[in-house]
Protein backbone atom coordinates (compact mmCIF):
# COMPACT_ATOMS: atom_id res chain seq x y z
CA UNK A 1 0.00 0.00 0.00
CA UNK A 2 2.83 2.38 0.86
CA UNK A 3 4.45 1.73 -2.53
CA UNK A 4 1.21 2.62 -4.32
CA UNK A 5 0.87 5.87 -2.36
CA UNK A 6 4.52 6.72 -3.05
CA UNK A 7 4.07 6.10 -6.77
CA UNK A 8 0.93 8.24 -6.81
CA UNK A 9 2.75 11.08 -5.03
CA UNK A 10 5.66 10.89 -7.50
CA UNK A 11 3.24 10.94 -10.44
CA UNK A 12 1.43 13.97 -9.00
CA UNK A 13 4.69 15.85 -8.48
CA UNK A 14 5.80 15.03 -12.03
CA UNK A 15 2.49 16.35 -13.37
CA UNK A 16 2.84 19.60 -11.42
CA UNK A 17 6.45 19.99 -12.61
CA UNK A 18 5.38 19.37 -16.22
CA UNK A 19 2.59 21.95 -15.95
CA UNK A 20 5.08 24.55 -14.72
CA UNK A 21 7.48 23.67 -17.56
CA UNK A 22 4.91 24.69 -20.14
CA UNK A 23 3.82 28.16 -21.26
CA UNK A 24 0.18 27.18 -20.72
CA UNK A 25 -1.39 29.48 -18.15
CA UNK A 26 -2.00 33.15 -17.42
CA UNK A 27 0.90 35.58 -17.68
CA UNK A 28 1.31 39.21 -16.65
CA UNK A 29 3.05 41.06 -19.47
CA UNK A 30 5.74 43.55 -18.50
CA UNK A 31 6.78 46.17 -21.04
CA UNK A 32 10.53 45.83 -21.64
CA UNK A 33 10.98 49.57 -22.18
CA UNK A 34 8.86 51.09 -19.40
CA UNK A 35 8.88 48.07 -17.02
CA UNK A 36 5.14 48.57 -16.45
CA UNK A 37 2.42 45.94 -16.39
CA UNK A 38 0.42 45.99 -19.61
CA UNK A 39 -1.97 43.01 -19.65
CA UNK A 40 -2.70 39.47 -18.64
CA UNK A 41 -2.42 36.92 -21.44
CA UNK A 42 -3.79 33.38 -21.28
CA UNK A 43 -1.76 30.86 -23.28
CA UNK A 44 -3.55 27.65 -24.24
CA UNK A 45 -2.58 24.58 -26.22
CA UNK A 46 -4.62 22.51 -28.65
CA UNK A 47 -3.17 19.75 -30.81
CA UNK A 48 0.40 20.84 -30.03
CA UNK A 49 -0.25 24.46 -31.13
CA UNK A 50 -0.07 27.27 -28.58
CA UNK A 51 -2.04 30.53 -28.77
CA UNK A 52 -2.26 33.49 -26.42
CA UNK A 53 -5.17 35.88 -25.90
CA UNK A 54 -5.38 39.09 -23.91
CA UNK A 55 -7.53 38.31 -20.91
CA UNK A 56 -7.28 41.56 -18.98
CA UNK A 57 -5.79 45.02 -19.58
CA UNK A 58 -3.61 46.31 -16.72
CA UNK A 59 -2.05 49.49 -18.10
CA UNK A 60 -3.40 52.65 -16.46
CA UNK A 61 -3.95 54.25 -19.88
CA UNK A 62 -5.73 51.19 -21.34
CA UNK A 63 -9.25 51.72 -22.64
CA UNK A 64 -11.49 48.85 -21.48
CA UNK A 65 -13.44 48.99 -24.75
CA UNK A 66 -10.35 49.64 -26.92
CA UNK A 67 -9.87 47.91 -30.25
CA UNK A 68 -6.86 47.01 -32.37
CA UNK A 69 -7.25 49.89 -34.79
CA UNK A 70 -3.63 49.61 -36.01
CA UNK A 71 -3.92 45.92 -36.88
CA UNK A 72 -3.88 45.13 -40.60
CA UNK A 73 -5.10 41.51 -40.62
CA UNK A 74 -8.23 39.74 -39.41
CA UNK A 75 -7.75 41.35 -35.96
CA UNK A 76 -8.38 44.86 -37.30
CA UNK A 77 -10.88 46.71 -35.09
CA UNK A 78 -11.36 43.67 -32.83
CA UNK A 79 -11.64 44.30 -29.07
CA UNK A 80 -8.31 44.21 -27.21
CA UNK A 81 -9.74 41.98 -24.49
CA UNK A 82 -9.98 38.55 -26.10
CA UNK A 83 -7.57 39.48 -28.90
CA UNK A 84 -5.32 36.60 -30.02
CA UNK A 85 -1.79 38.02 -29.91
CA UNK A 86 0.20 34.76 -30.06
CA UNK A 87 -0.48 32.33 -32.90
CA UNK A 88 0.95 29.08 -34.23
CA UNK A 89 3.64 28.42 -31.62
CA UNK A 90 4.87 24.82 -31.23
CA UNK A 91 7.28 23.02 -28.93
CA UNK A 92 10.84 23.32 -30.22
CA UNK A 93 13.54 20.66 -30.01
CA UNK A 94 15.35 22.71 -27.35
CA UNK A 95 14.27 22.14 -23.77
CA UNK A 96 11.95 24.84 -22.40
CA UNK A 97 11.56 26.51 -25.82
CA UNK A 98 8.51 27.05 -28.05
CA UNK A 99 8.65 28.84 -31.40
CA UNK A 100 7.50 28.83 -35.02
CA UNK A 101 4.63 31.22 -34.51
CA UNK A 102 3.96 34.92 -34.40
CA UNK A 103 3.21 37.60 -31.83
CA UNK A 104 1.24 40.78 -32.40
CA UNK A 105 2.32 44.10 -30.93
CA UNK A 106 -1.25 45.35 -30.63
CA UNK A 107 -0.18 48.91 -29.77
CA UNK A 108 1.63 49.21 -33.11
CA UNK A 109 -0.30 46.65 -35.17
CA UNK A 110 2.95 44.91 -36.10
CA UNK A 111 3.46 41.14 -36.28
CA UNK A 112 6.75 39.49 -35.35
CA UNK A 113 8.06 35.95 -35.21
CA UNK A 114 8.16 34.71 -31.63
CA UNK A 115 10.17 32.43 -29.37
CA UNK A 116 9.01 31.52 -25.86
CA UNK A 117 11.43 30.23 -23.22
CA UNK A 118 10.57 29.20 -19.68
CA UNK A 119 12.70 30.72 -16.91
CA UNK A 120 12.96 30.70 -13.14
CA UNK A 121 11.47 27.22 -12.79
CA UNK A 122 8.35 28.09 -14.78
CA UNK A 123 7.58 31.31 -12.89
CA UNK A 124 8.71 33.51 -15.78
CA UNK A 125 8.39 33.38 -19.55
CA UNK A 126 10.91 35.09 -21.82
CA UNK A 127 9.00 36.26 -24.89
CA UNK A 128 11.23 37.25 -27.79
CA UNK A 129 9.69 38.99 -30.77
CA UNK A 130 11.90 39.33 -33.82
CA UNK A 131 12.21 39.87 -37.55
CA UNK A 132 14.31 37.36 -39.48
CA UNK A 133 16.60 35.85 -36.83
CA UNK A 134 16.11 35.91 -33.03
CA UNK A 135 19.20 38.12 -32.78
CA UNK A 136 17.18 40.90 -34.40
CA UNK A 137 14.50 41.44 -31.80
CA UNK A 138 13.67 42.24 -28.24
CA UNK A 139 12.65 40.24 -25.20
CA UNK A 140 9.99 40.80 -22.58
CA UNK A 141 9.86 38.78 -19.38
CA UNK A 142 6.33 37.82 -18.41
CA UNK A 143 5.41 36.65 -14.91
CA UNK A 144 3.14 33.65 -14.27
CA UNK A 145 -0.17 34.55 -12.62
CA UNK A 146 -1.62 31.01 -12.69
Amino acid sequence: MRDVMFAAAVALLAEVAFAQASPVGVWKTIDDKTKTERAQVRITESGGVYVGRIEKLLAPDAKPDGTCDKCEDDRKDKPMVGLEIIRGVKKAESENTWDGGTILDAAEGKIYRVRLQMADGGKKLEVRGYVGAPLLGRTQTWVRVE
